[in-house]
């Protein structure tokens, strides 16, 4: 089995994204996948233009010339995909956006009802790797994540394709977090099993799926104690950066 992540943040290796990334797939790597982690913010990939010239004039190729024809590449090899970027206004991030927007050739031009009743378009010959979404939030609640919930329940039914899993994680802006060290390493073994679990399993159980939504320190103060050292990391840059 081939894994590819796809990692959305504009910090690319220092990222809070690439921290679950990495344990994720270290997890698949232990089951026995062959797994690649591409970092999207050193990749070139141009805004969709809306010509839908990959569907009339080129048919499954973009009209502009830039890095996406390698993604593509790299994304139709994959048995399951990850999805996985920050959080940026209750979404995916920028680069993320552009990524999948550029995913149309894949598509065809053509409408059809799917299994529920609903137009989608047709799926094209190369059919879409199954998924995992991804994400983390500076923010210290999982309900954050809504919109990113419906837009994978969305992604799966109009790519054609399944969701094998959803991770999300409040708060992660701790998880570089050095004194933090034994609740993050548990929550990085977590990670890991999800991994081991999609590639031995197809998908995320349940259980993990529980354990990975839990807070990430298991104390009834967390968002509190969150707010307060986040309000004083803030002054603290604030204060580093003006200076500069």
């Amino acid at each position: 089995m081939r894994i590819v992540a796809f990692n959305g943040s504009p910090r690319a290796e220092q990222s809070n994204t690439h921290v679950m990334v990495a344990s994720f797939l270290a997890g698949a790597a232990d089951a026995g996948a062959d797994t690649e982690n591409i970092f999207l913010a050193k990749y070139s990939i141009r805004h969709c233009l809306g010509c839908f010239g990959c569907w009339l004039r080129t048919p499954g190729t973009c009209v502009q010339s830039d890095d996406m024809e390698e993604l593509i590449k790299k994304y139709l090899s994959a048995d399951i995909v990850i999805f996985a970027t920050p959080l940026y206004i209750d979404n995916v991030s920028g680069i993320m956006k552009n990524f999948m927007d550029r995913l149309i050739p894949m598509g065809d031009p053509h409408f059809e009802k799917d299994p529920h009743g609903e137009v989608r378009h047709v799926s094209g010959e190369k059919k879409n790797p199954k998924f995992v979404m991804m994400a983390n939030s500076g923010f210290p609640e999982q309900t954050h994540f809504q919109v990113l919930r419906l837009l994978a329940q969305r992604l799966a039914r109009n790519f054609d394709t399944e969701l094998a899993g959803e991770i999300y994680r409040g708060g992660g802006s701790l998880l570089q977090e050095e004194e933090l060290k034994p609740w993050i390493d548990a929550y990085k073994m977590q990670l890991r099993k999800a991994g081991w679990e999609v590639v031995k399993e197809g998908k995320i159980s349940p259980e993990t799926t529980f354990r990975l939504e839990l807070p990430l320190i298991p104390a009834p103060e967390y968002v509190d104690m969150f707010i307060k050292n986040a309000n004083l990391y803030m002054d603290r840059m604030i204060e580093i950066n003006r200076k500069g």
